[in-house]
C-alpha cells in the first residue's frame, strides 16, 4: 500500500491508498520540529483507532515546508523500510515537466495539483487552491505546469487584519446576507467574501483572455464550496485533488523504473 504525504503551511495530511482507493484520510498541523518517533506515535495511534490494518511498501511526500522533510523521510525509512518519493527532487519523475522561466522552482504541493487535474480532467485548465495561499495553477493542453498566480489566503486575510487594526476583531469566514455590513463584522465579512469572489473571477478570466481560450476551471480546498454555492465560480470540485495527484506521480515512478 502507498501512504501519501501533503506536508502545506498549515496542516499535514496523510492518506493511505490501496491501488483503488483510500483507507482513510489523517490531518495534524505541521510542525518543522516533530520527530519521526511522533509521526509514527501519532500515525499508529490514529490507525488503531480507525481499525484500519495497512501494510505500507511505499511512500511518497510533497511538502511546502523544507524543514520537515528529512524527519518524514526518516519516518518513512525507519518505520516502513522504504527510500521515500519527495516530489520536486530530481529522483521523482514528473508526468508532465513544466514549462516556466529558467532556474524557477515550482512548488511541490502545485506540481502535484497539475498532475490530478490533467488525469482526471485532461488540458486547459485552471486549478484553483484555497490553502494558506490562494493559488491559480494554470495546466496545459498537454499537461505541463505553464504557471500561475499567487494571492494572500482567505483566513491569512482575516487574520492580518485583525493583526494589523486594533479595533477590528477577529471572524470567521461565510457569506454575508447583505454586501453593505452595519456593524464591524458584517463589515469585515462582506469585504473577504465578495473581495475573493471579484478576485477568483477577475483572475480566472483574466488567464482565459491571456491564453485566448476557454478553460475548465478546477476548485480544490475547504473554502471552495462556500465561494462556489453563491456564485458558481468553478466547472468542479475536487477535494482530494492534492492526494489524487501523489498517487498519479507515485504510479508514475513506479511504471518507468
Amino acid at each position: 500500500m502507498l501512504l501519501a504525504i501533503d506536508c502545506g503551511n498549515t496542516n499535514t495530511v496523510f492518506s493511505i491508498w490501496d491501488g483503488t482507493t483510500f483507507l482513510c484520510t489523517l490531518r495534524t498541523s505541521t510542525h518543522h520540529a516533530r520527530t519521526a518517533d511522533a509521526y509514527f506515535t501519532w500515525y499508529t495511534t490514529l490507525i488503531k483507532h480507525y481499525g484500519i490494518e495497512a501494510d505500507i511498501t511505499d511512500v511518497i511526500i510533497s511538502s511546502t515546508v523544507p524543514r520537515v522533510v528529512f524527519n518524514l523521510r526518516v519516518f518513512a525509512d525507519r518505520f516502513f523500510n522504504c527510500r521515500p518519493l519527495v516530489v520536486g527532487k530530481p529522483e521523482c519523475l514528473l508526468p508532465h515537466a513544466p514549462r516556466v522561466d529558467t532556474g524557477t522552482i515550482v512548488g511541490p504541493d502545485r506540481l502535484v495539483n497539475t498532475a490530478g487535474a490533467y488525469d482526471r480532467h485532461g488540458g486547459n485548465l485552471i486549478v484553483v487552491d484555497f490553502g494558506t495561499a490562494t493559488t491559480f495553477d494554470v495546466v496545459d493542453h498537454d499537461g505541463a505546469y505553464v504557471g500561475g498566480v499567487i494571492a494572500p489566503g482567505v483566513n491569512l486575510s482575516l487574520e492580518a487584519l485583525h493583526m494589523a487594526a486594533a479595533a477590528l476583531p477577529h471572524v470567521d469566514i461565510s457569506k454575508p446576507q447583505n454586501v453593505v455590513g452595519t456593524n464591524t463584522v458584517a463589515c469585515m465579512q462582506s469585504g473577504i467574501f465578495w473581495g475573493y469572489i471579484g478576485l477568483v473571477r477577475e483572475i480566472c478570466t483574466r488567464i482565459q483572455a491571456e491564453r485566448d481560450r476557454d478553460m475548465r476551471i478546477v476548485a480544490t480546498g475547504g473554502l471552495a464550496p462556500l465561494f462556489q454555492q453563491s456564485e458558481e465560480l468553478f466547472d468542479d470540485f475536487e477535494d482530494d485533488l492534492t492526494m489524487h495527484g501523489l498517487t498519479v506521480i507515485h504510479k508514475y515512478n513506479k511504471d518507468n523504473e
